[in-house]
């Protein structure tokens, strides 16, 4: 007689810490009002009735609203991590515990276990995916083309996954709608600018404990993360290099103050580097080779392929942690380079990512975008989808509402004069 395996309902650390992480959720929970509204009214109206959804998400404080939100709007939903270093173990626990949501993601589970999680999360046979750098997405693709008529679509609010979905999409394989979260105003303007600025150099400080007024910081492209973090670390006093292959992206850093120059002649200078590329081996062995001894290298993009650590390892004659998040790797020459984090999100890594008030609206984002394309289900094509301009709208409006910030509004006359082309000056 041949056993039954019975599937895990959840992977996670330890139920135990359900208690710490219900309180660290509840804290949270503070700042973000947006997200609560849009919890209340989704618990009234059900919209995700009958829907089967599964979020790639990092497992913070955040994200744990999100998820609550989506199951109080009827979802069966299935979390899994989408950084190995990013889980908060006790929010895991209380999401399981405490809401009965199933949770596969334990902080610092190696590729075979991601990889398995994955396979997991598409074991739910999920009609929506939200996915934080399209693994699952790529998957569900590659592997598993029987579900895709299951699926209504997807969520994608990295700048890596978009580049990968517009891959997707280029190659023909994009067969289902796929909301751009990343760029919506209220996401890309405030999480990836003002979040990931402040939670990268929190995470910095975190593992190494250093000053950083005086220092000579490389802010590795200058997206809206990049922005985010050369304005911080500039803040902070340090001297603010900026290195770019995008002309428009390196003149606005110059405008914006900042020194602007090739990685070739940066790494002999900087202190410290801040990697927020979305590509792969910005920072290369012919940069190990030159940079001072001690500089210090960080990512705060979404996957760990942007510092090459492979050529690195090969190159070091030791690696030793020396804090924690934190090892120092000696090279031949007698000099070190210290890594943060193993090349992963330090902003995650290291500290507890994006402050709560940021994520209240990227989370809003994505709730209202799943609500999106269920309520369009069938309606909109393949590729990728701008999140409306009015649900952005929305959002941003909540957001000044729960702040008690009043705005100005359009006269019947200003409306006809914006819409008219007769009036004139």
């Amino acid at each position: 007689m041949t056993a039954t395996l019975t599937k895990p309902k959840y992977e996670i650390k330890d139920i135990a810490l359900a208690a710490k992480g219900k309180q660290r959720i509840e804290w949270a929970g503070r700042e973000m009002p947006v997200l609560r509204q849009i919890q209340e009214r989704f618990a009234k109206e059900k919209p995700f009735a009958g829907i089967r959804l599964v979020a790639c998400s990092h497992i913070t404080t955040e994200t744990a609203h999100l998820a609550i939100a989506l199951k109080n709007g009827g979802a069966d939903a299935l979390l899994i991590a989408s950084n190995p270093l990013s889980t908060q173990d006790d929010v895991a626990a209380c999401l399981v515990a405490d809401y009965d949501i199933p949770v596969f993601a334990i902080k610092g589970e190696d590729n075979e276990t991601y990889g398995r999680h994955v396979q997991i999360a598409l074991d739910h046979r999920p009609n929506i995916i939200i996915d934080d750098g399209s693994d699952v997405t790529a998957t569900i693709v590659k592997e598993r083309q029987d579900q895709l008529k299951d699926l209504i679509g997807t969520t994608e609010e990295t700048t890596t996954g978009i580049v990968r979905l517009l891959a997707m999409f280029k190659d023909g394989v994009l067969s289902f709608p796929a909301m751009n979260v990343n760029d919506a105003d209220t996401k890309h303007f405030f999480d990836n600018r003002y979040g990931t600025g402040q939670s990268t150099l929190d995470g910095i400080i975190r593992a190494t404990n250093v000053l950083l007024a005086g220092k000579n910081i490389v802010v590795v492209g200058y997206g809206w993360c990049g922005k985010g973090a050369a304005m911080r670390a500039k803040g902070m006093g340090a001297n603010v290099i900026v290195t770019e292959v995008d002309p428009t992206r390196a003149i606005e850093a110059v405008m914006d103050g900042f020194r602007v120059m090739p990685m070739a002649q940066a790494a002999p200078q900087a202190d410290l580097f801040i990697t927020v590329t979305g590509n792969k081996h910005v920072i290369r062995p012919e940069h190990f080779d030159v940079m001072k001894d001690g500089a210090i290298v960080c990512n705060s993009g979404h996957f760990d392929i942007e510092i090459d650590l492979k050529s690195l390892g090969a190159k070091a004659t030791e690696v030793k942690d020396v804090r924690p998040f934190t090892q120092e790797y000696k090279m031949p020459s007698g000099k070190s380079v210290v890594v943060l984090g193993e090349g992963r999100l330090i902003n995650l890594a290291a500290a507890e990512g994006h402050p709560s008030a940021v994520m209240d609206m990227s989370f809003a984002n994505q709730a209202l975008a799943c609500e999106y394309l269920v309520k369009n289900k069938g309606k909109l094509k393949p590729g990728l989808h701008s999140i409306p301009e009015e649900i952005d709208k929305e959002i941003a409006s909540l957001k000044l509402q729960a702040m008690g910030i009043a705005i100005d509004t359009l006269t019947p006359e200003q409306v006809e004069y914006m819409n008219s082309w007769t009036m004139g000056t």
